[in-house]
């Protein structure tokens, strides 16, 4: 699963694709009111030797953003602006024509979370608090 945000800037995924594609479409699916957004680019060239597409930066077709592609230890990284809403699902898609590459899951939220603090998500942040000023010692009779 990746965890995005509701940030309008660029965010980056990294996948590991099942194969280097030629034409890249990113689908999104909101969960919650089963709408798609597809993003779609055609003609992009693997360079085997250098580890790199020959397009840099290259415009989403009927997105208007632009998406930087290139290749890092593996991964493949997908840098783009999405338009997200806070504490939804979607279904992410990745498809070379008519193959999928990768499939996953992203969560949108804004809350801050590093698993190396032990700084989880949490439903009930700054709705629900903990009352530990008595030391919940009782007596029965």
């Amino acid at each position: 699963m990746k965890i995005l945000n509701t940030s309008t800037g660029e965010q980056i995924i990294r996948i590991i694709p099942r194969y280097y594609p030629d034409e890249i479409s990113l689908t999104l699916r909101d969960d919650s009111t089963n709408i798609e957004t597809i993003y779609s680019v055609e003609n992009l060239e693997w360079d085997n030797y250098n580890d790199v597409w020959q397009l840099a930066d290259i415009n989403w077709d009927g997105a208007g953003s632009t998406a930087s592609f290139f290749e890092e230890n593996g991964y493949l990284v997908i840098s783009n602006q999405y338009s997200l809403v806070e504490g939804r699902y979607y279904d992410l898609t990745i498809k070379d024509g008519s193959f999928v590459i990768y499939k996953d899951k992203i969560f949108c939220t804004d809350q801050d979370i590093d698993q190396d603090t032990n700084d989880y998500y949490s439903v009930n942040k700054d709705v629900y608090v903990t009352e530990n000023s008595y030391d919940n010692d009782y007596i029965i009779i």
